[in-house]
């Protein structure tokens, strides 16, 4: 199965069932968890993610009910194969238990680091492909279709940043590989997406100068 958080949240099952729960705040409970898979995420967190610093009194056994649903979702609807425990109770919280590879932003994640690691060995041509992979992962702005509280919009603010780290990569694999002239239709929409990222007027620039096309990259 899959968890997709980038972009608006969903769950895959193995047989391509696309599957949302219906309750937000299941939703927003379950993204906190996939963003620390295998770790144990305190109720007191969870708390702060549902409620912020004012919870219910009965935020607790609020929190519980969430959990529940989100175990009978699994079960009732099949999405997690049999006998397979997605969702366990780990004092003082509760654990969510998953490969990374069943996580999008897991794997968004380590393919930009392979990437990072692959441009620093000198080999472009593999960082460009792997940093093509993990942009393709990008369906739009991380958890758009549900609420996030502190914890989660944390989490969503270092993927926004990773997203441009991964761009920037990407821009300097091209150019170590001699495309620049074709780098630069995408370079012209970040600048406008980014305006004030410098680092992409400075290749929109030298990408401009060494295209032959001196009075635009001037302009620039």
């Amino acid at each position: 199965m899959r968890f997709n958080l980038i972009g608006p949240f969903e769950i895959v099952a193995d047989d391509g069932r696309t599957y949302v729960p219906s309750t937000p705040k299941v939703c927003q409970a379950l993204a906190l968890l996939l963003t620390r898979p295998n770790e144990i995420v305190t109720a007191d967190a969870l708390i702060q993610e549902l409620w912020g610093q004012k919870p219910p009194r009965s935020a607790l056994t609020t929190l519980q009910t969430y959990i529940y649903h989100a175990r009978r979702m699994f079960v009732g609807e099949e999405l997690a194969p049999v006998g397979r425990t997605l969702l366990a109770t780990r004092a003082p919280g509760y654990v969510i238990q998953v490969d990374d590879d069943e996580v999008d932003i897991k794997v968004f994640e380590r393919l930009i680091a392979r990437g990072h690691a692959e441009l620093q060995d000198g080999d472009p041509e593999s960082a460009v492909m792997h940093l093509n992979q993990a942009l393709g992962l990008w369906r739009g702005p991380v958890l758009s279709s549900i609420p996030s509280g502190d914890l989660l919009a944390g989490s969503i603010a270092h993927l926004d940043e990773l997203r441009i780290r991964a761009l920037e990569l990407r821009i300097e694999g091209q150019t170590r590989l001699g495309r620049q002239r074709e780098s630069i239709p995408e370079l012209r929409l970040l600048v406008h997406a980014y305006p004030l990222n410098e680092w992409f007027h400075g290749q929109l620039i030298s990408a401009l100068h060494g295209s032959g096309r001196r009075a635009e990259a001037l302009r620039v």
